[in-house]
């Protein structure tokens, strides 16, 4: 098989920069003159229908995410946190680089190697180990600190600083998550929490530096996907077969937790993830990552778990966050 390196290596950000203005002032329904007439009203309802589609097909990827610390718990074997990462990387950076048959060229390949440290390589062996030992109600509520971090390191890597609404929201969605998943008897184990917390600043710090490095021209989010998860599976690979080795025995159930993760909650959601990263601004994208916590919550609610009174009013705040992130502060919006 014979693979193509992309032409040429220069970020592809015109273009997205471009949209993401349009869908950013798009949104703002007050931007327009009172005298535009129905050709801007049409325009403004079109830009803000296509940022919804973008939001709700990026959203596809937190909400697989979600299932992870119950697929983590219920189907893998425990003890191989290496090896639960491994096989969620590196099979699937290998298909789609059969798909797509296109490598990296020039400063792309040290990009797509930071990259895949920081969002496969070394976030996968963290999130699972935080996830064999801590409930999963611990291991979201750090995960939820993200947009807090992804607006703090906007600041110097993207020269955006983020408004009082975007920080005030980011603080009521992790109280919303905290209120959902923490309970009087939620055990909290030191290493757990360690790595709980490094996963999400290695996530945040992936978050952002993708969207400043952008696509190269001609290159999609299959191809940007395909090269970190590859590269974050060959960073697993070593340090799974000499600190961890593989589980004496893997089940069917095992088999299909592995193969869920690899597909649904690899290469299809950071595909999507990273295509939404691309064309949203990172104020809008970064908050959606809220959906991961309460989508386990929901699993477990149908697996016979109960809300209480202010579980439930967590879920509202956190979703609230999550929706109020997509719009324009309200100062902002007045010219």
């Amino acid at each position: 098989m014979q693979m193509t390196q992309n032409r040429q290596s220069s970020p592809r950000i015109d273009d997205e920069q471009t949209d993401e203005q349009r869908l950013h002032h798009g949104s703002d329904l007050n931007t327009a003159p009172a005298g535009a007439g129905e050709p801007a009203q049409r325009a403004r309802r079109a830009a803000f229908a296509k940022r919804a589609a973008i939001v709700a097909v990026t959203a596809i990827a937190p909400i697989s995410w979600g299932t992870t610390y119950g697929v983590t718990t219920e189907l893998l074997p425990p003890g191989h946190p290496l090896f639960a990462g491994l096989m969620r990387a590196l099979p699937a950076g290998l298909l789609a680089l059969a798909i797509t048959r296109t490598l990296p060229r020039g400063d792309w390949w040290w990009k797509a190697a930071v990259l895949g440290v920081l969002n496969i390589g070394a976030f996968f062996p963290l999130l699972f180990f935080a996830a064999e030992r801590l409930p999963g109600g611990v291991a979201a509520t750090l995960g939820a600190a993200q947009p807090l971090l992804v607006a703090g390191l906007a600041i110097g890597v993207l020269h955006d600083r983020p408004t009082v609404w975007r920080w005030a929201w980011g603080v009521v969605g992790v109280l919303g998550v905290g209120l959902v998943v923490l309970g009087p008897t939620a055990r909290l184990d030191a290493l757990g929490v360690v790595a709980g917390l490094s996963g999400t600043v290695l996530m945040a710090g992936g978050v952002v530096l993708t969207k400043r490095w952008g696509r190269p021209e001609g290159v999609g989010p299959l191809s940007l996907a395909g090269w970190q998860l590859a590269v974050g599976g060959l960073v697993l690979l070593p340090l799974t077969l000499l600190v961890e080795g593989v589980p004496s025995s893997v089940g069917a159930g095992a088999a299909g937790g592995y193969l869920w993760l690899g597909s649904m909650g690899g290469l299809i959601a950071y595909t999507l993830w990273f295509r939404g990263i691309g064309r949203l601004p990172v104020g809008a994208s970064a908050p959606l990552v809220l959906l991961s916590p309460l989508v386990a919550t929901v699993i477990g609610t149908a697996l016979g778990e109960s809300l209480t009174l202010l579980q439930g009013l967590g879920f509202l705040l956190a979703l609230a966050a999550m929706l109020a992130a997509q719009l324009n502060s309200p100062k902002r919006g007045r010219r």
